[in-house]
Order: structure tokens, then C-alpha cells, then sequence
């Protein structure tokens, strides 16, 4: 796969322990471009360690595939479920680690974050963020499962915050006044 006719390629994750939600986008003079999507099926492997070394698997041949500047991964949501959210969590941790072992950069955001980017609001259905990437990337063929929109999604939210390669250099404030004495000459006084 030629990635290289794009200036930035971010991997976004849905991360699971029985499907997985890949989706991978291309940035193209700030034009938006899947290059893949995909769900990897891990309800037939019933062994949580196996399901967890697929997962690594998985998400270090698609960096390898895609050669992302950076992987953006959906942060597990605080459930009733205990056990579910702990394996939830072991998922993402897996496909945070094999991110790192090819030095990708990682975002998180949560459920409600990138919710919010897609369709403005937080509290938004998996069907309706569904529907609204439909729209903003064109997207033809309809995927056969919403773990891959999900993954989508949170790319396109990354994108969306401008955080990442583009942004490192800048530095951050804990408030006006620290900006103020960092940036003297950038404020004009009345």
C-alpha cells in the first residue's frame, strides 16, 4: 500500500476483546481519505491471552502496512461490569503497547470526546456517528459492523483536535497568566 501520497496517516482503534475496530485515514491537503477499515473477530478464541497476542499482532502489522504518524485509541468507558471493563482495558493496553513498540505516538479520548467531534454531540448513538462519518467521508459501502466506524471515528476526532507531530513545540498553559508572562510580546496592553 503506498501511504506516502498523504501528509499524515493516523490509525484509529475500538478497542475489544471480542472485535476490534480498526480504521485507518489519510490526510491529503486537509482532505480526509480512508485508506482501510477493518474489525478483527476474536469471539471464537475463547483464551483472553491469545485474544490479547492477536490483538498485538493485529495492530503491529497494520503500523507496519500503514506506517502511521500516530494512533488514536477510543479509552474504555466506565461500565457496571467489572470484568468487562477490565478487559476492555488489557485490549487497549495491548494495542497502546505495540503502538509504542514501533515509536507511534498514542492518543486517548473517550467515548463522549469523540462522540461529540463527530456529530456535536456527546451522548450520540454508535448509529448516528455512524451515520454522520457516512457523510463526511463519503464513505460508499456501508461497514458491516459499528466497531469499525467507532475506530474510525476516533481518527477523524484526532484529526479533528490537531494534536500530534504537527503540534509538538507547543507548549501549554495552566491558565492566562502563565500565557501572559510566557508571551509578553504577543499581548497588547490598552
Amino acid at each position: 500500500m503506498n501511504t506516502a501520497q498523504y501528509e499524515k496517516i493516523i490509525i484509529g482503534i475500538d478497542p475489544g476483546t471480542n472485535n476490534m475496530g480498526l480504521g485507518v485515514i489519510g490526510i491529503r491537503r486537509n482532505t480526509v481519505h480512508i485508506v482501510a477499515m477493518d474489525v478483527l473477530r476474536l469471539d471464537k478464541l475463547k483464551d483472553q491471552a491469545l485474544k490479547l497476542k492477536k490483538i498485538f499482532e493485529t495492530v503491529l502489522r497494520n503500523i507496519d502496512t500503514y506506517n502511521p504518524d500516530e494512533l488514536a485509541v477510543e479509552s474504555p468507558f466506565f461500565g457496571k461490569n467489572v470484568q468487562s471493563m477490565l478487559k476492555l482495558g488489557r485490549a487497549q493496553g495491548v494495542a497502546i503497547a505495540a503502538a509504542l513498540h514501533r515509536d507511534i505516538p498514542v492518543f486517548e479520548y473517550s467515548p463522549r470526546k469523540i462522540k461529540q467531534s463527530i456529530t456535536g454531540k456527546g451522548g450520540a448513538s454508535k448509529e448516528q456517528v455512524a451515520g454522520m462519518l457516512y457523510r463526511i467521508l463519503n464513505i460508499d459501502e456501508v461497514p458491516d459492523n459499528l466497531d469499525i466506524t467507532d475506530a474510525l471515528a476516533a481518527a477523524l476526532c484526532h484529526h479533528y483536535q490537531g494534536r500530534g507531530t504537527a503540534d509538538e513545540g507547543r507548549k501549554s498553559y495552566s491558565g492566562w497568566k502563565a500565557f501572559i508572562t510566557d508571551n509578553p510580546g504577543r499581548i497588547k496592553k490598552p
